[in-house]
């Protein structure tokens, strides 16, 4: 059966939203109270630019780079102390999977309709019981259209910049706020105007701007939403 089809049993929590907006942070924190499944598919396309670059296929054309993504071999694990490990074919890509050369990869081959074809399903897949919490860019529009709810999590370019700018900096990634703050305006704009699954609220999503707000309170919010469509709520 179509996972994203209406008649599927196992509730979806869709979070949708631009670089930096905080929707990875909120989703694997809903994730958690709710005890259900997570699907990050940043990361898949991240891992998509990833292998392009490093089998220098970047440059390519749709058709290639669309069964690059059909062929990869991707794991997702948790190490002892609970954080996440990526693998691209039995490599441990983690930290590789997260550097703005690799966003930037990524946001290319997004763009690209043969290759969102390609992962749609490996996305689906993840609909497992009790349930799943799914962020993305078109989770809500595209991927789950039948999500229970539909949350468009945002915040001013300024806030998401300053939150780019000190998530690399944790990480030893040397880069100055102002060039993130422009790489971040660049996304925007080019995953805003892509032709294929542009990025922007599905007509059913509620808007969330997370401005100032704390991730303990931004979780809340969507939990008590949670609550109000009347799934889950026995979860948390």
């Amino acid at each position: 059966m179509n996972a994203g089809a209406r008649d599927s049993e196992t509730p979806v929590v869709a979070i949708d939203g631009p670089v930096g907006s905080g929707k990875g942070t909120i989703a694997r924190s809903v994730a958690h109270a709710l005890g259900w499944h997570l699907l990050d598919s940043g990361a898949l396309y991240r891992l998509v630019g990833l292998a392009s670059v490093k089998r220098d296929m970047a440059e390519e054309g749709e058709d290639v780079l669309a069964r690059l993504a059909a062929d990869l071999t991707i794991k997702f694990e948790s190490d002892k102390s609970g954080d996440e490990r990526i693998f691209l074919d039995g490599e441990d890509v983690t930290a590789d999977v997260r550097t703005e050369e690799c966003g930037r990869a990524a946001s290319f081959v997004a763009s690209l309709s043969g290759v969102r074809a390609a992962l749609l399903e490996l996305q689906r897949d993840f609909r497992k019981e009790p349930g799943l919490v799914a962020d993305g860019r078109d989770m809500g529009s595209t991927v789950f259209p039948d999500a229970i709810l539909k949350v468009y999590l945002t915040a001013s370019v300024e806030e998401r910049a300053i939150r780019r700018h000190k998530q690399l900096k944790d990480k030893g990634i040397d880069v100055s706020l102002p060039a993130v703050s422009r790489d971040i305006e660049d996304r925007d704009r080019r995953d805003s105007e892509r032709r294929v699954a542009p990025l922007r609220p599905a007509e059913d999503a509620r808007l969330l701007d997370s401005s100032g707000q704390s991730i303990e309170e931004v979780t809340q919010t969507v939990l008590d939403w949670v609550a109000e469509v009347g799934k889950g709520t026995q979860k948390y």
